[in-house]
């Protein structure tokens, strides 16, 4: 095979294009790191801040790049002393720049050899080659105009050689050229306009080759709509047919890519501007459609003004710098309106697009063209307004503010998340496309060429045969595909065949270029879907514009039209690690951690939305179920009854007050109430958060769900405390049955989210009122059940200690007694038989355990403090329990008795307490009856049926069981679990059990005999009636009191006749 010394296989022209395109964006990533290190304080070389150095560092830069020093020894001095950590912190980036360096030296070989071997370029049919020529060049002069802006590149560079000299005594060796590279651009793109002029045939050809697929797409959103673009639906019949170009790649080449190849290709290469009209219209064409281009990331260049700063000083220029200012002012006054009916025009054709192929997965076949039309075009008007929206003028600020962007965005996720799922639907239609049509047009097309030297033929030989080989099996079998060799081969083929005097010129075989460009389009339909997706919708940019990034998102919160699509903000955040690059990993963890707290944050906020709204459809269902409380009926059987009973007068009557339910009565469907509204925005919102399941950002899942999940069981506790209304200072708090009804209205609107989101509210419920039934939450904070218990102990049954309530046995509550100052809260309203199993459904049986066993603590501190007073007396009671038959010894003894009040107090304190308890305990079961009837009979029968022999620990698991379900046990178990904590023996309790007999017996007596006689005398008589006849029920409910130890303390005769006085004293009143 004999070839000259400039055949192109030798020259490797795709290999070399290719590495350095690569190479070319990992340059840029590491300068852009740099220039975002200097630019922040806490992140700069300390070296650059350091005031010890702050005039070597100016000196090192006023010098530059001269090395002195020998005869600053001075300024140099501190140098020295940090000479090594300087070598070691600054290699980096000294580095870095020497990569550049060496960056500029292989593209400016590159290009040479580009020129002598008069490549020929055309992006329509040698695309692959064109491409990554322009992409190179475009790349290099970004990377120089990047480095012009670190200003601190002198300073880092300087520092590190002194350093170096310091250190080795001579400079780096390749410091001579760096610097003077340094110094050279320091106007990069004036230089650059100088280096170019070798290279402008073949730049401008490139460029010129743009002339029909630029304009194309840059056409206004009418003419789009005109030529009904990315349409499937217009044209029915041709549905099926594959969407076919002639310029496949072209259709979805990055519009911002072609605006910048133009820009700086025509600024590199000025001269054709004058003499070809269609380089000077494709230029004014992509001046004319923005204001500023983005060089890198967040870094923009603005063309307009760096144009004319470059064209001023050129002899003859004064007409393009006049086009230059009409095309500034064009962009100015039009482009704003222009991209905006752009982005206005792509919502609804992508809404169309993504409605019929989730409903046709199968057109992702013959149309999976439009679809990256699609993402591209979309991705283009998003990456303008992002670009633009920050370097704008504020007058036409409006232009630059869509509230719509968040829409646009979740259509194009709807597109990848069709392509990805619907990637073996793709593959099997383009295998079965290569091997049954392309394998068949590409032989016929190789058969028909005149010349095709070995090398070439070799080659085409290779994908026929690759074509033909494919087979449906192979997808059906999940066999990996991979046609990256192909692709390579076909840019090695462009290579060899588009230099001049080439055996087979690609120029004069276009229909062959056509058709293999055709080509690697459908095998990357087969074997790089996610490559594709990367390459016409990656929006990783979003990633360094965090600050518009969060106000789209809070716009798109805020407009309840678009609520819906603000998961696609999240979703975004899962393109950011595509913007790393392998030359700059340092970059990865740092993007991370950007994309992770990004998500996060909003996921949180839509958490957060939607748990407001559902907060606030609460209490709207709260307000109208409490419309429906009894309370609320007095008053309309009060206007009833007067309707009937007034006559008419002349004065207006109060007005009819609105019946609940009138809310749901509509005259007019326009009319939307509060509540329609908010249901709206749930729904729309719920849309977005149920929208998928997870999503992976940097190998972390979230789950968009169970943020709403912990948001509102975070939301139902507080709003349950809440709704007690528990006021410390003044101790009201709700009453049992309207807490009860507020919370099952809450509940009923939780349950009904079930209908917008794939969650489980039971979890959320069992989560949250079970913690309610303790006395702390999982967060430490008080619970209903420790708010109910502090206010029955503290304030319902210490009043009636104090004489201002009473328990009503008949009506099992506990009633207000009138009192000179009357109490802010009705007792049987917290306190009767509904309220008490309203609390029991509140509380649970762990809460009402509580409760209890709050009680029970109560009651152990009282027989406490009763068994410190009988052993204050214990001489006086044991003479008296021998002198029930002596009234004078009696009387004389008593007399020397101490704290007698306080026993009675005590004693009516234990009553009260088991009184409350017992009702508590029936309302309980109650309870527990209509929920769980077959557990509750259970339990009975087993309490029921203890044999007497049983043990007791054994029978203590029962009673506390039975106890726990509110039934009545022989033992209470609360009871003996609180009065066990008290050590003393078994002699002494029973001494103290007798001794306190003794006492309350006497009290009884002294007690009949001088009642109060303020207190009505039916009422004296009844109570003294209760006083007396309470021992008897006492030792009738007690297993352990029998009617000889109540013999034995209260004799029966002397209770005969107490019970006697009593009656006497009845009728005496009565008469």
């Amino acid at each position: 095979m004999s070839r000259s010394v400039l055949q192109p296989s030798q020259q490797k022209l795709a290999e070399k294009l290719t590495i350095l395109n690569d190479r070319g964006v990992g340059m840029l990533t590491r300068l852009y790191n740099i220039k975002k290190a200097c630019g922040d304080p806490k992140a700069k070389p300390s070296y650059l801040i350091d005031k010890n150095l702050e005039s070597a560092v100016k000196f090192i830069v006023r010098k530059f790049p001269a090395v002195e020093t020998r005869n600053n020894n001075q300024q140099l001095a501190q140098l020295q002393k940090e000479k090594s950590e300087i070598l070691k912190n600054l290699a980096l980036y000294y580095f870095t720049f020497v990569d550049v360096m060496e960056f500029k030296d292989h593209v400016c070989e590159l290009l040479n050899t580009i020129d002598v071997c008069q490549v020929f370029f055309d992006i329509t049919v040698n695309f692959d080659l064109t491409k990554n020529y322009l992409d190179l060049i475009i790349t290099y002069t970004t990377l120089m105009i990047l480095l012009s802006r670190i200003e601190e590149r002198k300073a880092i560079i300087g520092l590190y050689n002194y350093a170096h000299e310091m250190t080795h005594g001579a400079s780096d060796r390749e410091y001579p050229r760096l610097g003077q590279m340094i110094v050279d651009y320091e106007n990069p793109l004036k230089k650059m306009m100088e280096e170019f002029v070798p290279h402008s045939k073949s730049l401008s050809d490139a460029l010129i080759s743009l002339q029909m697929v630029y304009p194309r797409r840059n056409l206004s959103a009418d003419q789009w709509r005109n030529a009904q673009l990315l349409s499937l639906i217009s044209a029915p019949s041709t549905m099926l047919n594959p969407a076919q170009s002639d310029t496949m790649p072209c259709e979805y080449l990055s519009l911002d890519a072609m605006e910048k190849w133009i820009i700086f290709g025509f600024i590199l290469c000025h001269g054709i501007l004058n003499t070809d009209a269609t380089a000077l219209n494709l230029w004014k064409l992509a001046l004319q459609s923005s204001s500023c281009l983005s060089l890198f990331r967040d870094e923009v260049f603005h063309i307009h003004k760096a144009a004319e700063d470059l064209f001023v000083n050129i002899r003859g220029y004064n007409k393009r710098i006049n086009d230059i200012r009409e095309c500034k002012e064009a962009a100015v006054s039009h482009a704003g309106s222009m991209h905006r009916e752009r982005r206005k025009f792509l919502r609804s054709a992508l809404k169309e697009l993504a409605t019929v192929l989730s409903d046709q997965p199968g057109l992702l076949g013959p149309k999976a063209l439009f679809v990256f039309m699609a993402l591209s075009f979309a991705r283009d008007e998003i990456i303008w307004l992002l670009r633009h929206a920050d370097n704008m003028p504020k007058k036409s600020a409006d232009d630059f503010i869509d509230k719509h962007i968040a829409e646009l965005i979740f259509y194009m996720e709807e597109l990848r998340a069709h392509v990805r799922k619907y990637g073996p639907v793709m593959q099997r239609y383009y295998v079965q496309y290569l091997s049954g049509f392309d394998a068949v047009v590409l032989n016929e097309l190789v058969q028909n060429l005149s010349v095709c030297p070995e090398d070439e033929s070799i080659i085409m030989s290779s994908f026929v045969n690759t074509m033909t080989s494919l087979s449906v099996k192979q997808v059906e079998d999940g066999e990996v595909f991979d046609f990256r060799g192909m692709r390579l081969d076909w840019f090695r083929l462009q290579a060899y065949t588009s230099v001049s005097k080439a055996s087979l010129g690609l120029a004069d075989h276009r229909e062959l270029g056509k058709m293999m460009n055709t080509i690697i389009f459908h095998t990357k339909m087969v074997d790089s879907l996610v490559e594709m997706l990367v390459e016409t919708s990656d929006l990783s940019i979003f990633c360094f514009y965090s600050r518009a990034f969060e106000k789209m998102f809070q716009q798109c919160l805020e407009l309840p039209s678009q609520s819906r699509y603000s998961i696609a903000f999240p979703l975004l955040c899962t393109h950011f690690m595509s913007c790393t690059h392998e030359l700059c990993p340092e970059e990865r963890h740092h993007i991370g951690d950007r994309s992770l707290s990004l998500c996060n944050m909003f996921l949180d906020e839509m958490a957060k939305q939607a748990r407001n709204l559902i907060t606030d459809i609460c209490t709207e269902q709260c307000t109208l179920s409490d419309q429906l409380l009894p309370k609320h009926c007095a008053k309309t059987i009060s206007q009833a009854v007067n309707k009937k009973s007034k006559k008419q007068t002349g004065k207006k009557g109060e007005p009819e007050r609105e019946k609940p339910g009138v809310e749901s009565m509509r005259k007019n469907r326009l009319v939307v109430t509060n509540l329609d509204k908010l249901h709206t925005a749930l729904s729309e919102l719920c849309f977005s958060i149920n929208y998928v399941p997870n999503m992976v950002v940097w190998e972390h899942t979230f789950t968009p769900r169970e943020y709403l999940t912990s948001h509102l069981e975070i939301r139902f506790t507080k709003s349950i405390v809440g709704m007690t209304m528990y006021n410390q200072a003044t101790q009201e708090i709700a009453k049992p049955s309207e807490l009860l009804t507020s919370v099952r209205a809450y509940m009923t609107v939780l349950q009904s989210i079930e209908n917008y989101v794939q969650i489980d509210i039971t979890r959320v419920f069992n989560n949250v009122l079970l913690q309610q039934t303790q006395h702390l939450d999982s967060h430490g904070e008080p619970t209903i059940t420790s708010l109910y218990t502090n206010w029955y102990l503290e304030t319902l049954l210490r009043q009636v200690s104090n004489g201002h309530i009473a328990y009503f046995p008949a009506m099992k509550a506990f009633v207000n007694l009138p009192t000179e100052n009357e109490l802010t809260f009705n007792a049987e309203e917290y306190s009767d038989i509904s309220e008490m199993r309203s609390l029991s459904e509140l509380l649970g049986p762990y809460g009402m355990k509580f409760l209890s066993e709050s009680l029970m603590w109560h009651i152990s501190s009282q027989v406490a403090e009763l068994k410190k007073l009988v052993v204050e007396n214990v001489d006086v009671l044991t003479q008296m329990r021998t002198s029930f038959d002596k009234p004078d010894q009696m009387a004389a003894l008593f007399k020397r008795l101490s704290s007698v009040d306080s026993v009675l107090k005590r004693m009516t304190i234990i009553g009260v307490i088991l009184s409350f308890r017992s009702l508590a305990q029936e309302a309980l079961r109650d309870v527990l009856s209509y929920h769980i009837p077959f557990l509750v009979s259970s339990i009975e029968d087993f309490k029921d049926h203890i044999p007497r022999e049983t043990d007791m620990k054994v029978a203590m698991n029962v009673y506390e069981l039975s106890s726990a379900a509110g039934l009545p046990c022989e033992i209470d178990p609360a009871l003996v679990v609180a009065l066990s904590s008290q050590k003393s023996g078994m002699i002494f309790n029973h001494i103290f059990k007798c001794l306190l007999c003794v006492k309350l017996l006497k009290f009884v007596i002294v007690t009949a005999g001088s009642w109060n006689i303020s207190v009505h005398k039916t009422q004296t008589s009844h109570l003294l009636e209760l006083e007396i006849t309470e021992p008897f029920s006492i030792v009738q409910e007690s297993p352990f009191l029998t009617m000889d130890l109540l013999e034995s303390c209260f004799p029966y005769v002397l209770l005969r006749n107490a019970y006697h006085a009593v009656y006497k004293q009845s009728v005496t009143s009565s008469a």
